[in-house]
């Protein structure tokens, strides 16, 4: 930052870095896609002959486990392979890459770990290295603080998932999760509901949701490549803790009420925040606390092959999002946030896009034919497809007549594409032990139902830009810790 005057509470960056001339990048980057490589490898034969592998009570690989892997170590090998190129001439780029690659190790651990300590112990380490990323830049006064906010939840969640642990264990005598699961009828009630609450706070909290939602949206400092690891792998910890341990939660229809409960409004209050987000990086965080809601939706519908398939795409999507940041800054003159009007025919066009997309939905997987927690995902999606069509219908820079034959197309085969990998997920982890089940619809459901219809129609004619008491509460609401936050034009300046 020559020439610029610094902060009382930030140092200056070296201007004496040279590009790295360590081994240890190129040597990380090669072993991560060489996992992912191994992954695919372990996914084939489960899927081909429905293989599964343990090792002395403390390891368990099966298709849930290779599912995740696939994913996990083909996201670490992007960010891997970018922050070659985008953290050169960093002074701790080993120090990154050694975290970067332990933290990889540390999820591919936690999704295979059998015994209940080795699955603490992984969840444990996950968070503390990426607390290490988000304060990857030791001078950085604010970056320290965002890393020790995140280490407070991080601990918490942790302290929370070992307490559950523990009274699973010590309630079944085992301390194997395939042994706990297998003995679920002996666990007394109290017992069962305590360790389900402990389970389901750690996920939440990893996970970003309201109301933690405040470490996600504090950890703006970490370096690009990072984040994109965060949002990619590391806050979906919470749905894949909650489809191991999903038989010790579907036989409690008012605990997956709940889950549904917490879950729509997180998503809901993710989406609200990002309507009033200004900065690029904070809107992705407020994207990603909404689309983990609906991961978490989609476990308390019973449907944990979905919340999988969520994850995944999900992962997919935000890391190509934050790697790519920085071509979506743009120092133009703002222009005017009004949407344009829709014409009849587009208006008739999204209508029956969206029902066309919850029919071939319900086509492909199933869910929404009966009357049960299927109808209420199927629902979601057609919300979501009416929402994707009118946002294409309303790109001036295509013609209208383009417009109106292109919507549908799109939008449908992007359904299509997601109920395939939905089939794609349930049927690669049908032989974990994962309790794929529907579950009645309960006047929860339809609070949710009307909580999702509600924010749409606020959402399409703009109620949070015509009341400034809304658009303050959810600026408010957006806040981030305030000793992680830069106050002074100084601290942004790189000149």
């Amino acid at each position: 930052m020559a020439g610029q005057p610094q902060s009382n509470d930030t140092a200056p960056l070296s201007e004496t870095a040279t590009p790295s001339t360590s081994l240890i990048p190129r040597a990380a980057t090669y072993a991560v896609w060489l996992l992912f490589v191994l992954s695919l490898g372990a996914l084939t034969l489960t899927v081909r002959d429905g293989r599964e592998w343990a090792f002395a009570d403390a390891v368990v690989v099966d298709g849930l486990t290779t599912v995740v892997w696939v994913a996990v170590t083909f996201f670490s090998g992007i960010v891997h392979s970018y922050a070659r190129r985008y953290m050169a001439g960093d002074c701790d780029l080993d120090r990154f890459y050694a975290r970067t690659i332990a933290f990889t190790l540390a999820v591919m651990t936690m999704t295979a770990a059998d015994h209940v300590a080795l699955f603490a112990a992984a969840w444990l380490t996950m968070g503390l290295v990426m607390a290490s990323l988000i304060g990857h830049v030791r001078d950085w006064t604010q970056a320290q603080a965002a890393a020790r906010t995140a280490r407070r939840y991080f601990l918490a969640s942790s302290a929370l998932l070992g307490i559950g642990l523990l009274i699973l264990s010590w309630a079944t005598g085992t301390t194997t999760i395939t042994g706990i699961l297998g003995q679920l009828e002996t666990i007394p009630r109290p017992l069962a509901l305590a360790a389900v609450g402990c389970l389901f706070l750690a996920a939440i909290v990893q996970s970003a949701l309201f109301p933690f939602h405040t470490w996600m949206l504090s950890s703006m400092t970490a370096p690009t490549p990072a984040s994109a690891l965060m949002h990619a792998g590391f806050v979906n910890a919470g749905g894949i803790l909650l489809t191991r341990f999903s038989p010790l939660f579907v036989d409690e229809p008012a605990v997956m009420s709940g889950i549904v409960l917490v879950g729509a409004f997180s998503a809901l209050f993710g989406q609200a925040l990002l309507l009033v987000q200004t900065d690029v990086k904070s809107k992705l965080g407020a994207s990603t606390v909404a689309q983990m809601g609906f991961m978490i939706l989609q476990c308390g519908l019973g449907f944990f092959a979905a919340a999988i398939t969520h994850l995944i795409l999900h992962g997919f999507y935000k890391a190509y999002l934050f790697l790519s940041s920085g071509s979506a800054v743009e120092h133009t003159v703002p222009k005017d946030s009004g949407k344009p009007r829709l014409s009849v025919a587009s208006v008739l066009v999204s209508l029956l896009t969206a029902v066309g997309g919850g029919v071939l939905f319900a086509t492909l997987t199933g869910k929404g034919t009966k009357v049960d927690s299927g109808l209420f995902l199927a629902f979601v999606v057609v919300l979501t497809t009416m929402h994707a069509s009118r946002d294409i219908l309303r790109r001036t820079t295509i013609s209208p007549t383009v417009r109106l034959a292109s919507t549908p197309l799109v939008v449908l085969t992007a359904i299509g594409g997601y109920a395939a990998a939905f089939n794609a997920v349930s049927t690669t982890i049908v032989g974990a032990a994962v309790a794929e089940s529907a579950t009645e619809l309960t006047v929860v459901h339809a609070v949710a139902a009307a909580m999702f219809v509600a924010a749409y129609v606020a959402t399409e004619f703009d109620w949070h830009r015509r009341s400034e008491r809304l658009y303050v509460a959810l600026l408010n609401a957006a806040q981030p810790a305030p000793d992680t936050v830069l106050t002074r034009k100084e601290d942004y300046d790189d000149t």
